[in-house]
């Protein structure tokens, strides 16, 4: 009788080989890894031949089949330089790969096509250039693609396609040109955004059912954004030859018009002291793609107009407020001058939208630039309006934004702002970050924790009501000046998600906001500064907020993983940052009366940073 069992033996041993060398193939490119982008990952204890108990690797540890890397993530951990080859590429059994939030530049390696198991993908805000490898589309089981914040450029790819399981996919902030493909076999696609992209051209049908929202800062029309011009169909030569002469033509019938109406207006200039008042022109508003359009006239009431001209003055708190007939409203003596008319004729930009309203920067004709703020879901009566800005109006502090004017109207509610060269939000977080030191984000916690004691000292009911990094503005000196303070008062209760990262958890109505639960919002702010990472983004992709996030850590004795990477070199201050974290905690506890005043917050912060 033949024995077998030699033979089931070296099958057996032949097994183990195969389960050890696959995860030491693993092991192997992560080391390699770990050498060129390094970052926190020097933090991984390398003497183990087992890469499962590394920081941010899992396993998939089934005993029926080979132990191997199944997710990988880094998102916020300092890695720097470009992804080498035979790295990531050979974790071919990779589910999940999370490198956001880092410092990683150059292409996509294309071997990143051999994780076929590949699910979910995050590659936001790094620096990433050039086109996306054709390899990435063969990966037909990912779910989740966000690329956002590069520097990828050329053509949307209709390879997209063979993604058919993809539900989201973020490409905004990079710079793709071109028309955007139909990505019609995408049928699984729920969220989907290529704002800030130089896209031009119409929405193709299967995309057009996302909002504007996923399309801004681009050329293209039609579904959720303006119609697209009807083409037609194609024009003979001899057609396109006579639209030119006759464009030609019109082109200079209406430079003759023009300068015959010049020399109209400047007679009339001349005789203006004989002349009756013009009857001022309609003014416009400005468009949802962030130009301004006309509008119908806007009726002015009596209760609208001021006894004179933008000269008259009253007294209103401790500004001047300078009223024109047309409505609108300026504050201060200082300001510069300028009527409805210059402001909604002027060009301008979309800066964002936020929970109460629309900014943009407009670019007035004689130079001037300001911060225009188009509210939303006014829930005031026109009196009740104009008290309540008035009253902001006079609010003044070396750490606030100033109001500097409003208009009401029917259909139009504008707020206008001093421009400030950036904030918060865009140097921890924007495309073009900058590294900011520990002596540069003590200057901006303690600057804006100034401004907002001093809207608690002005009474009782007053509170900023919307603190975020995105409303902590900027000076070219970094001294912070919250913005948008007493907004939230306005408009109808907001119940938008993008306020949760920030929200107190016992605030259920925007519009009564207290100083406590303004307490716990900056707090949230202070572990933004501290961690680097948006409270909004760890409230969605981790399912946890972040106080909690960061309480958890800190339970478990790994208080250094908190702060951002780029503090993880200022070894002098260590003791500094971890008594800013503990304050930053104490702010943002459950309970209301632990919370510490805005008055004990600034003394703390500038003990703590000797400032």
């Amino acid at each position: 009788m033949i024995n077998l069992f030699p033979l089931f033996f070296l099958l057996f041993l032949s097994s183990i080989t195969i389960v050890f060398s696959d995860l030491e193939a693993d092991r192997s490119a992560l080391l390699r890894l770990r050498g060129a982008v390094r970052g926190r990952t020097l933090l991984w204890n390398t003497t183990s031949s087992n890469p499962c108990s590394w920081k941010g690797v899992k396993c998939n540890n089934l005993t029926n089949q080979s132990n191997r890397v199944i997710e990988l993530r880094l998102p916020g951990d300092g890695l720097i330089g470009q992804l080498p080859l035979n790295s990531i590429g050979n974790l071919t059994q990779l589910r999940i790969l999370s490198l956001r939030g880092n410092f990683l530049s150059g292409p996509i390696p294309s071997e990143l096509g051999s994780c076929t198991e590949l699910r979910d993908l995050h590659l936001q805000g790094n620096r990433f250039s050039g086109k996306i490898p054709e390899t990435l589309f063969t990966l037909k089981n990912l779910v989740r693609l966000n690329l956002a914040g590069n520097n990828f450029f050329g053509g949307i790819s209709s390879a997209f396609n063979n993604l058919t399981k993809l539900k989201i996919l973020y490409l905004e902030n990079n710079q793709f040109n071109g028309s955007l493909p139909n990505l019609s076999s995408l049928t699984e696609l729920r969220k989907f955004n290529v704002s800030f992209n130089a896209l031009m051209g119409s929405i193709p049908p299967r995309l057009d059912t996302f909002s504007s929202q996923s399309y801004l800062g681009t050329s293209l029309c039609g579904g959720p954004l303006v119609s697209c011009p009807s083409n037609g169909n194609k024009l003979s030569g001899g057609a396109i030859a006579g639209i030119i002469v006759g464009s030609v033509i019109g082109l200079l019938l209406i430079l003759v018009i023009m300068f015959i109406l010049y020399r109209n207006y400047r007679s009339r200039k001349l005789l203006q002291h004989i002349e009756r008042s013009p009857i001022p022109p309609s003014p416009v508003k400005p468009s949802e793609n962030g130009f301004w359009s006309p509008m119908p006239i806007i009726t002015v009431t009596e209760e609208q107009k001021f006894s004179n001209s933008f000269a008259s003055e009253e007294r209103v708190g401790k500004v001047v407020v300078q009223g024109g007939s047309d409505g609108l409203v300026l504050f201060g003596k200082d300001v510069e001058m300028f009527s409805l008319q210059n402001l909604l004729r002027s060009s301008a930009e979309v800066l964002g939208k936020g929970t109460v309203g629309t900014t943009y920067k407009a670019y007035l004709e004689n130079g001037a630039e300001v911060i225009v703020k188009r509210l939303k879901n006014v829930c005031l009566s026109e009196k009740e309006f104009r008290g309540e800005i008035e009253n902001l109006g006079s609010f003044i502090h070396e750490n606030l934004v100033p109001l500097r004017g409003y208009f009401y109207g029917t259909e139009e509610k504008l707020l206008i702002f001093e421009p400030m060269p950036g904030s918060l939000s865009i140097l921890l977080h924007g495309h073009n970050r900058r590294s900011l030191s520990w002596e540069i984000r003590c200057k901006i916690a303690l600057g804006a924790a100034y401004g907002i004691q001093y809207l608690h000292s002005i009474s009782p009911d007053t509170t900023h009501g919307n603190i975020k990094s995105s409303n902590i503005l900027l000076t070219e000196y970094y001294d912070a000046c919250p913005s948008e303070f007493g907004l939230t008062r306005l408009v109808s209760n907001i119940t938008s998600p993008n306020l949760n990262g920030y929200r107190a958890p016992e605030v259920t109505d925007s519009r009564n906001i207290s100083k406590k639960a303004d307490v716990y919002s900056f707090g949230v702010l202070l572990l933004e500064i501290l961690t680097g990472k948006e409270p909004d983004s760890v409230l969605i992709e981790d399912g946890i907020d972040l106080p909690s996030w960061v309480q958890s850590v800190v339970q478990e004795k790994w208080t250094i993983e908190v702060f951002d990477p780029e503090l993880i070199n200022f070894d002098n201050f260590e003791e500094q940052m971890v008594q800013l974290l503990n304050l930053a905690i104490s702010c943002t506890v459950q309970h209301p009366d632990r919370r510490p005043s805005m008055v004990e917050i600034t003394r703390r912060i500038k003990r703590i940073c000797s400032l």
